[in-house]
């Protein structure tokens, strides 16, 4: 590994980020950009946090007060959110309010951070369905259209194991505790590709089938969706060290690995693995951070480091933004919905923020994840 290639695409992104900070002044950048340039938006996605998760690792690394009132001045702006339930019927709260409200208490000790995460908690733990034994992922609860979970919630799932550790409340523990087996039950195909979202039936609370909403096909794997499973595995496990998960998350890691193309880029999907279709860095940026923590926690050897390195030094060398007027984010040529129409071939806000990660967990050993 090339450390001071690392340590220069994480000060020019932490550059880009201050430079850019009026950008984004009482809100927050869209989820993707356009023409590398993100809109301002009011906290009413599920991204949000992701750019507060910025904000906090530029304060750690650089101690620079700007940073910190950017992220605690925002403070207010998710307390309102989940008191007056702005966009909240979903599973998302930990993506929102994990790198936001918990990072706040976990640096500061701030208590109106602290309460405000937890009511974001109390609102994931309600979308817990007995019948599957699952957290429901989007919309009105109780409807068939919506029945199902998501891969992308193993990532919301920590905010919980959280809320048992400040409160003593068992439950919140419980609830993810089972959403996570649930999902080992469900999410692996017999090759550890994963499926984006899998419904039960309503009634009886049997699997029914899995399918997707941002990939391919139904039967391809949505190349960030395998990839919230290598990083989301992993956090789970820095919680509860549940035993099958390290071996299950080595297939699910090995089949994201040999499904890369030659500079490490994913594209949006693995059905490709060449040609012009777009690529999804902010994928492989995700992956490079559930294989760090992998490492750290004892689960895998340097053969893994060595290929996290590896993307990593080609995210820097490769997709990391320039500094100029004509972008405001940090990570090129990622993607949210190729299908959708959506943020394609953008700078994506969480591929900038596990980009951050990825880099700062590089550049500070100590450093430890808000999840």
């Amino acid at each position: 590994m090339n450390r001071e290639i690392i340590k220069e695409a994480f000060e020019r992104a932490m550059r880009i980020a201050e430079r850019h900070l009026d950008d984004f002044e009482g809100g927050f950048p869209a989820p993707a950009s356009e023409n590398n340039r993100y809109p301002r938006i009011e906290n009413n996605d599920w991204t949000a946090g992701f750019y507060t998760g910025i904000l906090w690792m530029c304060y750690e690394y650089s101690g620079k007060k700007v940073f910190y009132n950017a992220a605690m001045g925002r403070l207010q702006s998710f307390r309102s959110r989940i008191e007056n339930r702005v966009v909240v019927d979903h599973h998302d709260m930990g993506f929102i309010y994990s790198l936001s409200c918990v990072a706040a208490y976990k640096l500061t000790g701030d208590e109106f951070a602290r309460e405000t995460a937890l009511m974001a908690a109390d609102n994931l733990k309600a979308r817990f369905r007995e019948k599957g034994q699952f957290i429901q992922a989007w919309g009105e609860l109780d409807t068939t259209e919506n029945y199902r979970l998501i891969i992308d919630c193993l990532l919301n799932l920590p905010i919980l194991y959280w809320a048992s550790e400040v409160t003593g409340d068992g439950s919140y523990r419980e609830c993810a505790r089972i959403h996570l087996a649930t999902t080992r039950k469900v999410i692996y195909r017999p090759d550890y590709s994963t499926h984006h979202t899998y419904y039960f039936n309503m009634e009886t609370g049997e699997p029914a089938y899995g399918a997707t909403k941002q990939g391919y096909s139904n039967d391809s794997t949505w190349s960030r969706g395998q990839a919230w499973g290598v990083y989301g595995l992993m956090l789970n496990y820095m919680y509860e060290k549940t035993e099958g998960i390290p071996e299950e998350w080595k297939k699910v890691t090995d089949y994201f690995i040999a499904h890369l193309p030659e500079d490490k880029a994913a594209y949006w999907d693995f059905h490709f693995m060449d040609g012009n279709e777009p690529r999804d860095s902010s994928a492989s940026a995700i992956a490079v951070c559930g294989i760090f923590e992998a490492y750290r926690q004892g689960v895998c050897g340097e053969e893994y480091l060595k290929e996290a390195y590896a993307i990593l030094e080609s995210l820097a060398e490769n997709y990391g933004a320039p500094e100029n007027e004509e972008v405001n984010g940090l990570l090129l040529h990622s993607t949210y919905g190729r299908l959708l129409g959506d943020g394609i071939d953008e700078c994506c806000l969480w591929g900038d923020y596990f980009y951050m990660e990825a880099l700062m967990r590089v550049l500070k050993k100590e450093w430890r994840p808000y999840w």
